[in-house]
C-alpha cells in the first residue's frame, strides 16, 4: 500500500476495508468525516503520522502463516490456541459491538437484518466470553498438568470434573452453539455482501465479521480436531 500524507480516510478504507480497524483504535472518523487527509487527522487527534502509517501498512502486508500444528506439544497448542485466539476474540469483539450498534441504530429501519446481526453478535459475543474463561481457567490448566505429567512419567490426580472428556464435550457443544449463531449472521448479511452504497461502517461490520468467522473456524479445529481428542488419549495413556 502506497501511503501518502494526503492521502484521505475515506480513500485508505475503501482501499483496504480491514484498515477502519486502526482509525477506529485512534478514535479517527472513516465514515462520515473520511473525507479529512492522513495528516489532518494526525494533527486533529495528536498521533504521529509516522505510527499510523506504520500500522496501516502491517495491515495491508499481514499474511497468515501455515503451521504444522499436529507435530505440537499439547501445551504448546494450549498457549498459541489462547495468545492468538483467545486474544483475538477479545481485542476484536468490542470493535465489532461498536460497528453493529451503529449499523443497527442508523440503517436498521432500512435494512432490517442487521437489527438481527447487532442481537445475534452481542450473543455469541458472551458466550465466547464465558466459553474462553472455562477453557483458559480448567481445561487448559489439566491439559497441561497431563502433558507435565507424561514427560515426568507420573500419574495426575483426578480433577473434580472426572475425566477431561467431559468439559471437553461441554466445550466442543458450545462451539457448535457459537459457529450455529455466525452461521445465521452469514445467512443474514448475503455472506458479508454490504448492500450497494453501504457507508464504510456498514463496509467494515461486515468485513470485520467475515474475519471474525475465519478465525473462530480456525480456533474450533484445533481445539476439536487436534488439541481435545489427543488430551482424551493423553489421559487414558496417564490412567493405564
Amino acid at each position: 500500500m502506497n501511503l501518502t500524507e494526503d492521502n484521505t480516510v475515506a480513500e485508505i478504507v475503501i482501499k483496504n476495508i480491514k484498515t477502519a480497524d486502526v482509525f477506529k483504535k485512534y478514535g479517527i472518523d472513516f465514515c462520515c468525516g473520511g473525507g479529512i487527509t492522513l495528516k489532518k487527522a494526525c494533527d486533529k487527534k495528536n498521533i504521529s503520522l509516522e505510527k499510523l502509517e506504520k500500522e496501516l501498512v502491517n495491515i495491508h502486508n499481514s499474511t497468515s502463516k501455515s503451521y504444522n500444528y499436529d507435530s505440537w506439544k499439547l501445551d504448546f497448542l494450549a498457549d498459541h490456541i489462547e495468545q492468538i485466539h483467545h486474544a483475538y476474540v477479545a481485542e476484536n469483539t468490542p470493535i465489532l459491538l461498536q460497528y453493529a450498534e451503529k449499523v443497527a441504530k442508523v440503517h436498521g429501519h432500512h435494512y432490517v437484518e442487521v437489527i438481527k446481526i447487532n442481537k445475534l453478535f452481542k450473543a455469541v459475543a458472551q458466550e465466547l466470553a464465558a466459553h474462553m474463561k472455562k477453557e483458559e481457567l480448567i481445561l487448559f490448566p489439566f491439559i497441561k498438568r497431563l502433558v507435565k505429567a507424561d514427560r515426568e512419567g507420573v500419574k495426575v490426580k483426578m480433577p473434580h470434573f472426572g475425566s477431561v472428556n467431559n468439559p471437553i464435550t461441554m466445550m466442543e457443544e458450545e462451539h457448535e452453539s457459537a459457529g450455529n449463531i455466525l452461521k445465521e449472521i452469514k445467512q443474514l448479511s448475503n455472506n458479508y455482501t454490504p448492500p450497494d452504497g453501504a457507508c464504510n461502517t456498514f463496509k467494515a461490520l461486515y468485513a470485520k465479521l467475515d474475519e471474525f468467522e475465519q478465525d473462530l473456524h480456525e480456533h474450533i479445529h484445533l481445539e476439536n480436531n487436534i488439541l481435545f481428542p489427543k488430551a482424551i488419549i493423553l489421559e487414558q495413556i496417564n490412567n493405564q
